[in-house]
């Protein structure tokens, strides 16, 4: 059993209070535009960060993270990249990726908006955990963090907070 912390376009800027959130989380993945490798650095000192970049993130977090992740926690396959849609109106990257690799659960960040949809064409979970930042048009700062155990998700729960 995993618990995940997720978020996605922190734009530089790391909220305490999500920190908080994620302190029993066994580990943290963030989807995309980090913002600056000093976020990056203080989620990988609290917890293990599996991350990958988003389209603002500059050279230093291109090397440090790729593009797209794709690996396998407790029994459930996991596709993770910042640009990649939704369910009916995927990036056509993506789609590729998703016939492909078949994951069970594709997480993507960019559009800010939190969503979470199960995908009945793919038979996969999306998530879209929206903004954790204070960049952007999002009234909330969101992040959530769920549990993997053996091939389920469950126990999905949500962090929203004004972003004054």
């Amino acid at each position: 059993m995993r618990k995940i912390g997720l978020l996605s376009d922190t734009h530089g800027y790391l909220d305490e209070k999500i920190m908080e959130f994620f302190q029993d989380c066994d580990e943290i993945w963030h989807v995309g535009d980090i913002g600056n490798i000093v976020v990056a650095d203080k989620l990988s000192n609290i917890k293990p960060l599996k991350a990958v970049y988003g389209n603002i993130d500059g050279h230093d977090i291109r090397i440090a993270y790729p593009k797209i992740q794709s690996f396998t926690c407790e029994n459930v396959k996991v596709l993770m990249t910042h640009i990649g849609g939704y369910p009916g109106k995927y990036e056509k990257s993506v789609k590729v990726l998703i016939h492909k690799l078949k994951p069970d659960l594709f997480i993507s960040g960019h559009s800010h908006i939190l969503k979470v949809i199960y995908d009945d064409k793919n038979e996969l979970l999306h998530i879209n955990p929206g903004a954790a930042g204070k960049s952007g048009l999002h009234k909330y700062k969101t992040a959530v963090r769920f549990v993997i155990n053996g091939g389920d998700i469950q126990d999905l729960e949500v962090f929203e907070k004004s972003r004054s």
